[in-house]
């Protein structure tokens, strides 16, 4: 059974899946608007992935016989500056995402509740490698700069699955 503590703690996360969810979805527009074919279908992909996060969460929480709450939605946003601009807040987003799955091991670990650890587990490694997706795509748009031919081979590349990171669901 969960404590009351963990429960919200665990609601709290599945809104910001869910948010990361909508931030994804929302540079997929972005970037179709703008002619990123590749990076549009990235996003789309990273999306549905955040979807799923939360669901797992979600089914988790009620498994473990506590009350998971349908987040509420909000606006995020949906307006860059360039390309190097929306991988910069991809990257920034992540960071902050794997700060608050930290703060959920530490606060199992300080209620002993290891079932809710373990499970977090896979949460900690799908972080990790999601920041390094993010690095490893930011580090490549700042060696391309302002090449217009270098950011057509990037979204061509992530169209092909060349940017393909973490799992799919």
């Amino acid at each position: 059974m969960l404590s009351k503590a963990l429960n919200k703690a665990l609601n709290k996360q599945v809104q910001l899946e869910f948010e990361s969810s909508n931030v994804y979805l929302a540079m997929a527009s972005w970037a179709e608007q703008e002619g990123y074919e590749g990076i549009a279908n990235f996003m789309y992909l990273h999306s549905d992935e955040e979807r799923m996060h939360m669901l797992k969460i979600f089914k988790y929480i009620n498994e473990r016989g506590g009350e998971a709450e349908v987040p509420a939605l909000g606006k995020v946003e949906h307006k860059y500056k360039s390309v190097v601009d929306m991988f910069t807040n991809v990257l920034k987003h992540e960071v902050h995402v794997s700060s608050e799955i930290n703060n959920l091991v530490d606060s199992c670990l300080k209620e002993k509740d290891y079932a809710t650890h373990n499970m977090l587990q896979w949460y900690v490694a799908e972080q990790m490698e999601e920041e390094r997706l993010a690095r490893t795509l930011l580090d490549k748009l700042k060696l391309i700069g302002n090449d217009k031919s270098g950011i057509y081979m990037f979204d061509r590349d992530l169209n092909s699955g060349g940017g393909e990171g973490g799992e799919k669901g």
